[in-house]
């Protein structure tokens, strides 16, 4: 990533919490600067989680939860308040647990590890199988049913239906990087195919239109079928004991 790109957005989030009265506890890229493969055009996706000054929280008109900083054709740039964070916690939100893990962190302050350490407690496997399902699903549905395609929607199919495979075997929030999904068990000409792909994603603009590749179409469709039927056979894991986060939440607050 080059510097002056890091120096800006860390400059917006200090800006944000000057501006806005917040603390920011974590901030990071997600989309697929932070998976792995981004294009040539590819914005830069930061996300964060503030905290509000405890005063706020206990407001009859609650501020919004969710902080827009900016949108244009590099930087996207969004938060979510704490509290909001550790509801979707609870509820075993997959992308809380990617933010949680990316690989490129722009702010982080020591109170992000009381909140994950409790968080953690709530990861759901049968949730997130059902939401990485869900996003590769519709990617497949809307994106990948031509004869041509444009190779990023492949990536956008293949990373959920990886990471869901991780899941599945794992029990515990899939790594972020790309790459290391493809650590996994995978058939030799699938590996060889997702490599072919990428090389011609990585050089070309994410509008441009290619042939589909069998063996990827092919994977990705089966892949589908499975994991529709082992996310349905899976019991409800989810924990539904708030303790440990009202707990991590009244800490923060009061401290």
């Amino acid at each position: 990533m080059a510097q002056n790109i890091r120096k800006e957005i860390e400059q917006k989030l200090n800006e944000i919490e000057t501006q806005r009265g917040v603390q920011i506890l974590l901030a990071v890229e997600s989309g697929s600067r932070a998976w792995g493969f981004a294009s040539p055009d590819s914005d830069y996706d930061v996300r964060f989680i503030y905290m509000r000054p405890a005063k706020d929280y206990l407001r009859l008109d609650s501020p919004r939860d969710v902080i827009e900083w900016q949108l244009d054709e590099v930087l996207d740039i969004n938060g979510w308040d704490l509290k909001k964070a550790l509801i979707q916690f609870q509820k075993g939100n997959a992308t809380l647990f990617e933010w949680s893990n990316s690989p490129i962190v722009y702010a982080v302050r020591p109170a992000w590890e009381q909140v994950y350490a409790a968080a953690r407690n709530y990861f759901s496997v049968k949730t997130a199988l059902y939401h990485y399902y869900g996003t590769a699903r519709n990617t497949y549905e809307q994106h990948l049913q031509g004869d041509l395609v444009r190779y990023k929607k492949y990536f956008y199919a293949l990373r959920p239906l990886l990471a869901a495979r991780y899941i599945e075997q794992h029990h515990k929030p899939a790594p972020v990087l790309f790459d290391r999904l493809l650590e996994q068990e995978l058939p030799g000409k699938l590996r060889k195919a997702i490599k072919d792909v990428l090389a011609v994603k990585t050089v070309s603009d994410e509008k441009t239109l290619n042939p589909q590749n069998p063996v990827i179409e092919n994977f990705i469709s089966g892949e589908l079928e499975r994991q529709r039927t082992v996310a349905g056979q899976l019991p409800d894991d989810r924990n539904r004991d708030w303790g440990e986060l009202n707990q991590v939440f009244l800490r923060l607050l009061t401290k």
